[in-house]
């Protein structure tokens, strides 16, 4: 897998049965074998007719004939002969009733494929019919009036039509059986070529042997092996994809299926585990998905023999709620199985309720350091090339480096959650062990400086006897990135819990376990969303219409009570309660405006002698606030020992910049995708429709909030339309 291998797709509807995708060989060369074979035609001037924005030719395709062409026609089986023998070695028949090749690589062609050049479409072809063992040509093509640029083409089997009259006594052979197979291809918006005409029906037997000798395979031998390398924009990497209605019923991309390994060798690793009819479940999946929501997105990475490699898809709903929830995002991967294993990585956020928010998912064929640099760079390319400030993920050294790779400026810190929980089961007995359980949280959720941290480590080691366990060792050596007391710089949102006894549940905890099989996975991924929804919708009416019970006379609660949705209001009513253990309150240095403080907190039990000592330093002239233990950075609120600060210093409000817009109830959250620049190249065309399209989604989408939103958008597209018309009469 390369870096280019990757384009991304999305921003308009799909056709109704979007399928995996096609691979294909790219080329250059393509338009020199049509001016090679003499089969390619150019209508100009008033041969062509122009009707709104379609070209098209009329049903009587332009029939091209040519001695050479027909001498690569000999060399196939002539219908006439006797020798009909379905069971002939090199042969390879067509599914007469549905069209597709037995026991081939490359899938049959269907109406809706859409290719990034001409050159894709016709070595696509080329390729599928190598594969089954016939040739093709360039029956015809049209360009636009007065241009040059090409338009369309219907490429046909070789053995397409009959002799002319004046051929018919010839001494040489008759090849044309009159075949009807061939594909019409047309230039549609987005310089993209699409199928709309196909005919996959031979009505001759195929000798694959004998069309290598055919001039359309010795030119692809010739050149087109090589890929046609996609252009790369250097600010954003995208992801190279290639469409098609039509999903392989038995189990495309299947290790349970032998298809496409009768001539490539398939490393089974290198591509999704899929059983019969996974391939189908994720096609009606995103058919669906996309013909209820067109600004959902999917990707595919295919191998270069056809087969699915990895998938990601985002809908328009979670690249919105990334802009207003994805300062931090969580890495989460579970397993789907049924006697296999899926990789399935969901990319997590917190919404302003603190519950788990899905920003993407993906499923990969395996968790290798190329697959991950896919899937981060398709992720970040559908988030509009905005990195998350922080990036939370398990242990995993090779997910470590993908991420170094594609975030370069992100902070990268593991799961902490997950690292007590490896500790505990990586040092054997030590697991039922009550008493190094105790030390172990006391000296990482405890620890307020590094050099405590690592005293407090050393002892721990040695009392227990541990010091040469060479896991711990390696554990202890990426203690920057899990360790709290090294991360009170970096901004968690409250998705990493940094208290002993919290937990983060992940997105689809308690719907998703190892045992569970594709199809239920995406049989019950639709529910999921909904009723996570339905919970955030519900939430966000209790925080606005309901009164919360106020749990002190503190003005800081009364405050955020007005603004805080009722979750983090209660997490932060936490803090104003124990404001009542502070005490004793210091200056301990001061420094113009800038001064430090150290106030006692008694512990639970109100035990005096066991009070702890906390930093505080405070800012009188910008009304800033630290706390040595963090909470502001861990949590997204301020801890009591700030709130006593600010309280000491005569400070009845809390200052605008620790009020994050992320928790507030009053914050109008609008699900729609984030639209970006409206620097538009008015000479291009392409940039018109695709910011034309994304306004009119954009209006689409706000449209449905309510039926007052909706009639303002109808009444407004209307009269947008009546003044475009207006526009373009005064040309007319």
């Amino acid at each position: 897998m390369t870096d280019d291998d990757i384009t991304i797709l999305g921003g308009e509807p799909l056709s109704p049965s979007p399928n995996l995708g096609i691979p294909l060989e790219g080329s250059g060369n393509s338009e020199q074998l049509l001016g090679e074979e003499g089969s390619e035609l150019d209508i100009e001037g008033n041969d062509l007719v122009i009707e709104g924005n379609d070209l098209e030719i009329m049903d009587h395709d332009l029939q091209i004939e040519d001695g050479d062409i027909e001498n690569d026609c000999k060399q196939m089986l002539n219908i006439e002969s006797n020798d009909h023998e379905s069971d002939r070695e090199g042969m390879a028949l067509v599914d007469s009733q549905s069209g597709e090749s037995l026991g081939k690589n490359y899938h049959p062609p269907a109406v809706g494929m859409e290719f990034e050049s001409y050159d894709d479409a016709y070595n696509y072809y080329n390729c599928y019919a190598k594969d089954l063992g016939f040739a093709i040509r360039v029956k015809s093509s049209w360009t636009k009036r007065n241009s040059k640029e090409k338009r369309g083409a219907v490429l046909c089997c070789n053995c397409e039509g009959f002799k002319m009259i004046k051929e018919a006594n010839s001494r040489r052979k008759e090849t044309r059986t009159g075949c009807p197979a061939m594909i019409r291809l047309r230039l549609v918006e987005s310089n993209r070529w699409r199928v709309d005409e196909v005919k996959v029906e031979h009505n001759h037997l195929f000798d694959p042997e004998r069309a290598q000798n055919s001039k359309s395979h010795k030119k692809m031998d010739a050149g087109t092996k090589r890929k046609a390398e996609p252009a790369v924009d250097v600010e954003v990497r995208t992801i190279k994809l290639y469409r098609t209605p039509v999903v392989d019923q038995g189990g495309y991309g299947s290790s349970m299926s032998n298809e496409g390994e009768s001539s490539h060798h398939v490393d089974r690793s290198k591509r999704l585990t899929l059983k019969e009819g996974d391939a189908q479940t994720i096609n009606n999946y995103f058919s669906q998905a996309q013909l209820g929501n067109p600004n959902f997105f999917y990707l595919m990475d295919l191998t270069d023999d056809g087969y699915l490699r990895n998938v990601f898809w985002i809908d328009s709903r979670s690249r919105a709620a990334y802009g207003y929830f994805g300062d931090v995002v969580l890495f989460d991967t579970v397993y789907l199985s049924n006697n296999y294993e899926i990789p399935l990585l969901a990319f997590v956020g917190l919404n302003h309720h603190r519950q788990s928010l899905l920003l993407g998912c993906g499923l990969l064929a395996d968790e290798s350091f190329d697959t991950y640099i896919w899937l981060f760079r398709a992720w970040l390319t559908c988030m509009s090339g905005r990195p998350p400030q922080t990036i939370i993920t398990d242990r995993c050294k090779t997910m470590q480096g993908a991420v170094a790779e594609v975030f370069p400026r992100a902070h990268h810190h593991f799961c902490l959650p997950y690292v007590m929980q490896s500790i505990l089961q990586n040092l054997g007995g030590l697991h039922e062990s009550e008493a190094f359980q105790m030390v172990l949280n006391r000296t990482v959720y405890d620890s307020l400086k590094v050099d405590e941290f690592e005293l407090a480590w050393e002892d721990m080691i040695q009392h227990f006897g541990i010091m040469d366990h060479e896991w711990l060792r390696a554990l202890y050596e990426e203690r920057e990135r899990w360790a709290p007391v090294y991360s009170k710089d970096t901004f968690f949102a409250g998705l990493s819990t940094f208290q002993k006894g919290e937990s983060i549940y992940p997105f689809f905890d308690g719907y998703v376990h190892q045992q569970t099989s594709l199809k239920e996975f995406f049989d019950m991924y639709e529910l999921v969303l909904q009723k996570k929804n339905h919970k955030e919708a519900c939430d966000d009416f209790e925080s606005r219409n309901s009164s919360p019970m106020l749990k002190t006379r503190c003005s800081y609660e009364l405050q955020l009570s007005k603004l805080y949705t009722n979750e983090i209001l209660r997490k932060f009513q936490d803090e104003v309660v124990m404001m009542s253990s502070c005490f004793s309150i210091e200056q301990v240095q001061g420094n113009g405006s800038l001064v430090t403080y150290t106030i006692k907190e008694r512990d639970c039990d109100d035990n005096l002698r066991d009070a702890r000592n906390y930093e505080v330093m405070y800012d009188k002239a910008g009304f800033e606030v630290r706390c040595i233990c963090s909470c502001f950075n861990f949590k997204g609120h301020l801890c009591r020992h700030a709130l006593c600060v600010l309280n000491y210093n005569g400070v009845e409000e809390i200052p605008f910049q620790y009020i994050l817009s992320r928790w507030r109830k009053d914050f109008n959250r609008l699900y729609v995708p984030d639209l970006g620049s409206d620097t538009v190249d008015i000479s291009n065309p392409v940039q018109w429709f695709d910011h034309l399209y994304k306004r009119a989604m954009q209006a689409v989408d706000e449209g449905m909030i309510s039926q007052e939103h909706y009639m303002v958008a109808w009444q407004a597209f209307k009269e947008s339309l009546n003044k475009v018309r207006l526009v373009v009469d005064k040309h007319v």
